[in-house]
Formats: C-alpha cells, sequence, structure tokens
C-alpha cells in the first residue's frame, strides 16, 4: 500500500486551508454580504451532490457520510442566510412614519399634497 495519493491529498488540504485564511481575512467589510451568498450558492452545490452520495438503501460508509454531509450543508446555507439578511437590515433604509396627509396615508416619505413629509 502506497501513501502517495493520501499525502498529496493532506498537502493540497493543508494548502487550501492557508490560502483560504489568507483570503477570507483580507476581504473588507462591504464585500462580506456578496461573498456570504456566493458561499451559500456553493454550499447549495454541497447539499444536492451530499443526496446524490447518499442515495442508496445500505448503511455504507458513503451513505453515512452523504447524511452527515447534508445536514452539516444544510446548517451551513441557512446560516448563512440568516447572516446576510441581518446584514441586509442592518444595511437597508430606515422605516418612515406613516402620515396623515389630507385625510390619505402615505408611508412613502411624501406627503400627498406634494410637500415633504416630516420625521422620515
Amino acid at each position: 500500500m502506497t501513501l502517495g495519493p493520501l499525502l498529496i491529498g493532506i498537502y493540497v488540504f493543508v494548502l487550501a486551508s492557508f490560502v483560504g485564511f489568507e483570503m477570507i481575512t483580507k476581504v473588507p467589510p462591504t464585500l462580506h454580504t456578496p461573498l456570504m451568498s456566493g458561499a451559500n450558492a456553493i454550499s447549495g452545490i454541497t447539499v444536492v451532490g451530499a443526496v446524490a452520495a447518499a442515495t442508496t438503501g445500505a448503511p455504507t460508509v458513503a451513505n453515512i457520510l452523504g447524511a452527515l454531509a447534508v445536514v452539516t450543508a444544510t446548517i451551513n446555507v441557512v446560516g448563512g442566510f440568516l447572516v446576510t439578511d441581518r446584514m441586509l437590515r442592518m444595511f437597508g433604509t430606515k422605516k418612515r412614519k406613516v402620515l396623515k396627509a389630507g385625510g390619505a396615508e402615505t408611508a412613502a416619505g411624501i406627503a400627498t399634497d406634494g410637500r415633504e413629509a416630516v420625521g422620515k
């Protein structure tokens, strides 16, 4: 038994871990939300692949690992969307007060008679 392919796999994993860590630490906060959305899409693809890996009925190592991959990738997708939603709400527009102008209510910040609403 040769350890060549195993050592190459470990080598690639370690190098990818270092490169990934360096790339993530260099991301400015303004790009975090778009990158999180991209990571969610990749995790969605992981869920599809894991479901394909866990499709047979016999309890094999591949099926158990596939089921574990489905669970962890689903947690990653849901958590990523929750974080992205929270960040978008943080930077989103502020809610405007509903005003009564001439008997009509408006939430757009402009009264129905053309004057700007107070307390936007």
